[in-house]
């Protein structure tokens, strides 16, 4: 591969990456919805068909391809390039993190919970995580095994407490004595 062709690839990555940067730029309260939402992810995925055939299925243009369809909320559709992804980059949480993310949002609850656990294993201390394995053990309706990964994740950074009383993924437990307990704000 020449010089020349290296630094287009790169131009093309980063060009893609660029506009979904755009979508996440301001967080929650900034991020561009509707149609503004819809081209931008649109021009990352233009973007990254004007890569060599080559480039084009590497694990960098994979994972940003399967966030562009996220960003579409064409989750089924990002679930192949986010497995590309991780296969190549296994130790790449947030790789492993968009894919549950997908996988939730299709209904596939159970291969949420592997991908998770392939993050899990990469990074044990990391309490996006455990959090989330918690969200998803408590969708699954398994009770102890979302107290045990929710417990892991206050344990590791108790900033995820002002998260759990607007996480709809605990609502199923919200009345349970154990999870009130293990929430319980003490002063």
């Amino acid at each position: 591969m020449s010089n020349a062709d290296r630094i287009r690839r790169q131009m093309l990555l980063r060009e893609a990456e660029g506009y979904l940067d755009l979508l996440l730029l301001f967080g929650d309260d900034w991020t561009p919805c509707g149609e503004h939402r819809r081209r931008l992810a649109a021009r990352a995925l233009e973007a990254l068909e004007k890569l060599p055939e080559q480039a084009r299925f590497g694990p960098a243009a994979q994972l940003l391809r399967g966030q562009a369809y996220r960003a579409l909320d064409r989750f089924a559709d990002a679930v192949e390039p986010l497995q590309s992804a991780a296969a190549a980059e296994p130790k790449n949480i947030h790789i492993w993190l968009a894919l549950g993310w997908c996988y939730k949002r299709i209904g596939r609850i159970d291969l949420a919970i592997e991908a998770l656990q392939e993050a899990l294993d990469a990074k044990p201390n990391t309490a996006i995580i455990h959090y989330n394995l918690a969200c998803y053990w408590s969708l699954a309706k398994h009770k102890d095994n979302a107290l045990k990964y929710l417990s892991q994740a206050l344990q590791i950074d108790p900033d995820y407490r002002d998260l759990i009383h607007k996480e709809r993924d605990f609502d199923a437990l919200r009345d349970d004595p154990d999870f009130r307990q293990l929430t319980a704000v003490f002063v």
